[in-house]
């Protein structure tokens, strides 16, 4: 695994996924502990922690995929609408530690199933 980074192995093939998006830059797949139907994960391919370690155009790239995708799954969850979260460091919950964004699609009158 390079790095051993678990989005490092994804990204490589090394470990499925069940894919949403992908090309040269960004891989999308569904998280598997999902916080709603059709929970996205949202990686560069190149490895870097959080945000403050992202080279900038890696995260132009990234951000404008995260909203190209986000309107895919938005679509194809038929959802009402969806949050991004993007989260940086244990301490705000991060648990793998390469720059990742979460699309969570929401539902009218259905709450979010969050992780401990």
């Amino acid at each position: 695994m390079k790095n051993n980074c678990l989005f490092c192995a994804i990204a490589a093939g090394e470990i499925p996924s069940t894919k949403v998006y992908e090309d040269d830059e960004v891989l999308a797949f569904l998280d598997i502990n999902p916080a709603s139907e059709g929970h996205t994960l949202v990686i560069p391919k190149v490895h870097s922690e959080g945000l403050l370690d992202t080279d900038d155009e890696v995260l132009k790239a990234l951000v404008l995929k995260v909203k190209k995708i986000a309107a895919e799954v938005k679509t194809k969850y038929n959802a009402d609408g969806f949050n991004i979260l993007q989260n940086n460091g244990e301490a705000s919950g991060q648990t793998v530690k390469h720059i990742h964004f979460h699309i969570i699609p929401r539902y009218d009158g259905k709450p979010l199933k969050f992780l401990p």
